[in-house]
């Protein structure tokens, strides 16, 4: 009897350990700031990563899907992998460094604009299922859109033209119009696109107009569209009354400690070097580096919703492990967990539509496609999201899987028509890898 008694005690006081363990544990993962460790440490095969990573990177290099890339991985609170491969061009002069800072193209549009549009949500001053020209005025009048709801548009379920090519208004029979570009800054021209490039500076009115009078399809089924993230930093800055690029340093890159996220990185005096993207023979007609390469975001100065932020790894590694800990970082709440639990979820499954609010999903039937169809690794939990970007970007949360995946190229120099990445499979193969390295 006694035995059994103290046996009884035994358990009850490791349950109650394992339970404040788990309490500990989970109030880490909600609050903590990324820290450093060895794969082995959270469970996983060093020998097995490093030399499956290498060997992909090596593959992706040697076929001239980039000329050098990095690869950050946190998992549970802790970064056990971040390596630099290769150079920044094909001449093997400048070596990747972990600190580089890359044009993060279409990442932007959940590192930069998204983040304020779910704080404006989260404080009550959005809603995702009324009119979006309850807030966009212009498309009011607009028989076609004024019904189209935020929700519609950020699931690209609003049936809206994917792109617009604006430089087609800018260059014509290959030489840039004088009316739009000068080579000097001046009042109404101070927008700069790149060096001795500026565009006039109401350009943005006339980019507005044309999607104001965009098509859509009247058929509402998923098609990816980027057009309103141009008008979200105007958007925003009503909204706020700030700056839409101080808005988002000061709420956000600053607290959480992302330094080096920012737009117009050629402007400031970061001692990290900058990747170059593409060797641009149409507008530029020169190596683009420091400034945007999204012609679009570039002809509105370099600060837009669709493309223009540029980061770090580390830096974007905060910015998902805070979505990741659903709204916190480092003890401090940018939103509500049902905020990001509503952004992050599928939804319209039901049209065949995988994406979240702004994020990108899984395919639907993921977990069931081989590595070669699979987009991101099929083993990545349902509940996870991310983007990716034009010009070699990817970021990815799981947080059923407490794994954050960066991953950091610039696969469009020399030219964007090099589509190696995405043939070869890299970043499904990349991401994979840390799925299937557990130890045993």
């Amino acid at each position: 009897m006694q035995k059994t008694f103290f046996i009884l005690i035994v358990l009850i006081l490791l349950d109650c350990h394992a339970q404040e363990g788990s309490i500990k544990k989970a109030a880490i993962q909600k609050n903590s700031a990324l820290t450093y460790a060895t794969p082995f440490e959270v469970g996983l095969d060093s020998a097995v990563i490093f030399t499956k990573v290498d060997s992909i990177m090596t593959t992706g290099i040697q076929n001239l899907a980039f000329p050098g890339a990095q690869l950050l991985v946190a998992k549970n609170n802790k970064i056990i992998f971040h390596e630099a491969y290769g150079f920044h061009t094909y001449d093997s002069i400048q070596r990747v460094n972990l600190n580089d800072i890359y044009d993060l193209a279409s990442v932007t549009k959940i590192t930069a604009p998204l983040l304020a549009l779910m704080k404006l949500y989260d404080e009550g001053k959005l809603d995702l299922d009324v009119p979006f020209s309850t807030y966009w005025k212009k498309w009011r009048h607009k028989k076609d859109k004024r019904d189209i709801t935020l929700r519609e548009i950020l699931a690209h379920q609003a049936g809206l033209e994917a792109y617009i090519v604006f430089l087609k208004e800018v260059v014509k029979n290959g030489k840039i119009k004088n009316r739009y570009v000068r080579n000097n800054i001046s009042q109404s021209f101070n927008n700069q696109a790149y060096d001795s490039l500026f565009i006039k500076s109401r350009f943005n009115k006339k980019m507005y107009r044309i999607i104001n009078r965009s098509k859509v399809d009247s058929l509402k089924k998923y098609r990816y569209s980027g057009l309103t993230f141009l008008i979200y930093p105007e958007l925003i800055t009503q909204m706020t009354s700030v700056d839409y690029k101080d808005y988002l340093e000061n709420t956000f890159y600053h607290p959480l400690g992302a330094n080096t996220t920012g737009f117009l990185p050629e402007k400031k005096n970061y001692t990290n070097n900058i990747v170059p993207t593409e060797l641009d023979t149409i507008f530029r007609k020169t190596l683009t580096k420091g400034w945007v390469h999204d012609e679009n975001a570039s002809l509105l100065g370099g600060i837009s919703g669709n493309a223009g932020l540029f980061s770090t790894a580390t830096d974007l590694a905060k910015i998902m492990q805070m979505y990741m800990q659903y709204g916190t970082y480092d003890g401090k709440r940018y939103f509500s967990e049902n905020t990001v639990k509503e952004f992050t979820k599928v939804q319209y499954p039901n049209n065949d539509n995988r994406r979240g609010l702004g994020f990108d999903k899984p395919l639907l039937d993921n977990s069931e496609l081989s590595l070669s169809k699979a987009y991101p690794a099929p083993e990545a939990g349902k509940d996870s999201f991310g983007h990716s970007g034009f010009t070699g970007t990817f970021v990815w949360a799981d947080p059923e899987n407490q794994l954050v995946f960066i991953f950091l190229s610039n696969r469009v120099y020399p030219t964007r028509e090099n589509r190696n990445l995405y043939k070869l499979k890299i970043r499904v193969a990349l991401h994979q890898v840390f799925y299937k390295s557990t130890l045993h």
